[in-house]
């Protein structure tokens, strides 16, 4: 009999490392971007391009490979924001409603491992957060509406799902406290120790593109929607329009980059009453993806064509401390943090990937111009070459990640 329980636990200690070792990722030689691309012509597929992002190596800005999809190009967007430590990485199609999953583990060779796109009759994913558990939880913008295949209703709804695709939980961001309301959930901040989410509230739908002005604070455990809230209205009357990116500060408080080129400041989100203030307004609009390190909070401008870095060691009284133009051309969008190398990813409007260095110590930034392609501009040319998958076109980057 002790032998038989000896044998058994044998075995319960081989799959219990088996799984383990499923859940890390593959130690690979190397660093690396994974960028989420589309056919800028909307002809092609989209396809995930893998690109070398180790200072040290000698092929440092030169394309490794590609993982091409049977999703036609219709509007290529988000990916997650980091890497998580499983090496899956969720990146969509919003338009097309479809969320692929990419096992990159092997860098080198990417795999698709699934695909969905309604879930728990939500539609049109668009952010994605990892929690705690390792599962991630997705903004789905609508939800089903009327008799017609795709048809968008109104508001959508919080999903949580593991590596695999599969469902674990979902809520509906419809409040009755807010009648009537277009409650489109756009991104999120995930908060454990408080027991709290909080999401923001703006429509990919340029019909309806104006129509955010609320965010939503949820608690995480059971995904109970707890307050729906107006946000901070300055004394320009416009910059708190559109919420967009959720990101935690240093001082635990949720920063919320707008379309409107505002930055509002959530404090107090496990109180009652949580608080709204319009911080920091940008020039222009159309601000896109932010990236918060350390103290500095890093934001793409598309009308000084490239990036602010504002200190917000005071979070009510952020202050510039640098910027710098990518080109006198280019409208950025995307940005992502590589801790591992000190440098921020941006894409924008042109078929073309830049990185640059940011100073911790001071916020300053600087091209990185050892990334360059080969005619030596600084950024990665995704213009009018032939792909490792056999396509041949101009690429469009939208969502970034760095290896691990």
């Amino acid at each position: 009999m002790r032998r038989l329980l000896l044998a058994i636990a044998v075995v319960l200690l081989t799959l219990d490392s088996r799984l383990e070792s499923q859940q890390q990722p593959t130690k690979v030689p190397g660093h690396y971007l994974f960028a989420w691309t589309g056919d800028a012509s909307h002809k092609g597929n989209d396809f995930l391009t893998v690109i070398d992002a180790d200072p040290a190596s000698k092929s440092y800005g030169k394309l490794v490979t590609t993982l091409a999809t049977d999703q036609q190009s219709v509007r290529i967007h988000h990916t997650e924001y980091v890497l998580h430590m499983s090496g899956m990485l969720f990146a969509n199609d919003h338009d097309a409603g479809r969320t692929f999953i990419f096992d990159v583990r092997d860098p080198l060779h990417p795999k698709a491992v699934t695909s969905f796109t309604d879930m728990a009759g939500y539609m049109h994913p668009h952010s994605y957060v990892r929690l705690p558990n390792g599962n991630v939880l997705v903004t789905f913008q609508h939800v089903h509406h009327g008799a017609g295949e795709g048809q968008m209703g109104g508001s959508g709804g919080l999903v949580e799902i593991d590596n695999q695709g599969k469902l674990v939980r979902s809520a509906s961001s419809a409040d009755p406290s807010f009648p009537g309301a277009l409650l489109t959930p756009y991104s999120l901040a995930v908060l454990p120790e408080l027991d709290r989410v909080v999401s923001t509230n703006s429509s990919m739908d340029d019909v309806n593109v104006f129509s955010g002005v609320t965010y939503q604070v949820w608690r995480l455990s059971d995904l109970k929607l707890l307050k729906t809230a107006f946000l901070d209205v300055d004394k320009n009357l416009y910059s708190h329009v559109s919420p967009e990116e959720a990101r935690i500060g240093p001082d635990g408080a949720v920063y919320i980059q707008t379309l409107a080129c505002g930055i509002e400041r959530i404090s107090d989100v496990d109180k009652d009453q949580p608080v709204s203030k319009l911080v920091y307004t940008f020039p222009g609009s159309s601000c896109g993806v932010p990236t918060i390190v350390g103290h500095y909070l890093v934001q793409s401008v598309p009308l000084m064509h490239g990036l602010i870095v504002l200190d917000i060691a005071n979070g009510n009284k952020p202050v510039e401390v640098s910027r710098l133009k990518l080109n006198d051309n280019y409208f950025s969008h995307w940005t992502g943090w590589d801790a591992k190398t000190g440098r921020v990813v941006v894409t924008g409007d042109q078929a073309r990937l830049y990185l640059v260095k940011l100073d911790q110590s001071t916020g300053a930034l600087t091209m990185d111009t050892a990334f360059h392609d080969a005619s030596g501009k600084p950024g990665f040319d995704f213009a009018s070459r032939k792909w490792p998958h056999g396509w041949q076109g101009t690429g469009e980057p939208h969502g970034v990640v760095f290896s691990r």
